[in-house]
């Protein structure tokens, strides 16, 4: 029998102790021992979980609790949660996490800390999709060129609604927020944050990086507007939130940011609040994975998945490689990235305009590709949307600051990047 211990019995830590119990028969005879939940923490313990397990408000009735083999971490946050994560690694016991913010600050650190000790974490990266397992396992003949995931649901559900009802930004976020997708203080998901820790996790099992969110480019969706959804569709493109890594040369991009992606592309087809990650490997190619990004079961079952996993003595390197056998690729800075990029600014509608514009951007060795000319319900100013060719993401910031101090621009200027 092994017992395990949960930290956090929220929505998540309950569905785990409700899935061990009901489906209890097929779980343990797929991982060839009975598992049974001893005990969990809760900060209230007056509210009811609709659970017969032990409670605990002391953390440490589980880390410290001889009995217990397993500590499943399910508490959010970073500090707090990486003390008791620590020490139950030095205490022995396995440990299974969904905690993306811990992850995305401390993974190498508790690599070192945990040793031959399995810590797993599937369910920190994209809910209840098993990319985490693809990554270390199925993919781990081939060289990683390249990830794009999106990987928060409240943005996509957000962007989904914007492309195909015509929603306003402001309405669908309020829309969010009643229905819960979105906290009343959403930044973490609109601003790209929630998915800049998932893709943090992914490439240092696909890269060996030890990057923080604060060494990556992250943009969230909250500029965008109808003027760039009726563009996109005019030219063919999806806009999604994407959190992308990409392996160039010796180095490899890793940005989170709205993208506009080619309709035909598998991604470009997933809506609402679902998750999904393509994974380009050398030898595979292409694949994607696709399913729930949240949820109570959905996550659960993850976080099962990796029980199963320990129970069974599958383990390896925790982030998928051996020390000092890394991929040896380094992170670009986010001035080194090279895309292609959209525009939206608002111009003075006379003669020479464009060709002012085009100049300026020609200074920095900048084309364009596409352009769309808008009017606006001042007659005198329209609206020029443009896509540009390939160009360096410190050129396209400098001729963003040279075109807002022309006489004949107004306004800010709106920028997405484009993936093909």
């Amino acid at each position: 029998m092994v017992k395990i211990g949960i930290l956090g019995v929220g929505t998540v830590g309950a569905s785990v102790a409700k899935i061990l119990e009901e489906n209890g028969d097929i779980i343990e005879a797929r991982a060839g021992k009975k598992i049974i939940v001893k005990s969990g923490v809760v900060k209230n313990l007056s509210k009811d979980r609709g659970i017969s397990i032990v409670l605990s408000d002391n953390p440490l009735d589980v880390v410290d609790d001889p009995e217990i083999d397993i500590v499943v971490e399910l508490m959010g946050g970073v500090e707090e949660p990486y003390a008791l994560v620590k020490k139950a690694l030095e205490n022995g016991k396995a440990v299974v996490t969904a905690n993306k913010a811990l992850l995305a600050y401390h993974r190498y650190e508790l690599q070192e800390i945990a040793g031959d000790i399995p810590l797993m974490y599937e369910a920190s990266t994209a809910g209840g999709i098993p990319v985490i397992g693809a990554l270390r396992n199925g993919l781990s003949a081939n060289h990683i060129e390249s990830i794009q995931g999106i990987m928060n649901g409240t943005c996509n559900y957000m962007l989904t609604k914007m492309i195909n009802e015509g929603a306003q930004y402001d309405d669908i976020l309020k829309e969010s927020q009643e229905l819960g997708y979105a906290e009343s203080d959403p930044t973490f998901d609109v601003g790209g944050f929630d998915a800049s820790h998932k893709l943090l996790i992914l490439a240092s099992i696909a890269y060996g990086l030890d990057a923080k969110p604060e060494d990556i480019l992250i943009e969230g969706i909250e500029n965008i507007t109808q003027t760039d959804v009726a563009f996109a569709k005019e030219f063919g493109y999806e806009i999604k939130l994407l959190g992308i890594a990409k392996k160039v040369g010796e180095g490899v991009e890793l940005r989170v940011h709205a993208t506009m992606i080619p309709q035909e592309s598998m991604i470009a087809k997933v809506d609402g609040v679902m998750n999904a990650v393509t994974i380009i490997g050398d030898r595979v190619g292409e694949t994607m994975y696709y399913g729930p990004g949240a949820g109570g079961d959905a996550t659960a079952s993850a976080v099962i998945a990796d029980i199963v996993d320990i129970v069974r003595g599958n383990q390896g390197p925790m982030l998928g490689y051996k020390k000092g056998l890394e991929s040896g690729l380094k992170l670009l800075t986010p001035d080194n990235i090279v895309t292609q990029y959209y525009l939206r600014l608002q111009v003075d509608d006379k003669s020479g305009v464009l060709a002012t514009i085009t100049s300026t951007l020609g200074e920095f060795g900048i084309s364009i590709e596409a352009m769309l000319q808008k009017p606006t319900k001042n007659e005198e100013i329209a609206k020029l949307l443009f896509t540009t060719h390939h160009c360096k993401e410190s050129k396209m910031q400098d001729a963003m600051t040279a075109l807002s101090k022309l006489d004949v621009v107004h306004g800010e200027i709106a920028m997405m990047r484009i993936e093909k």
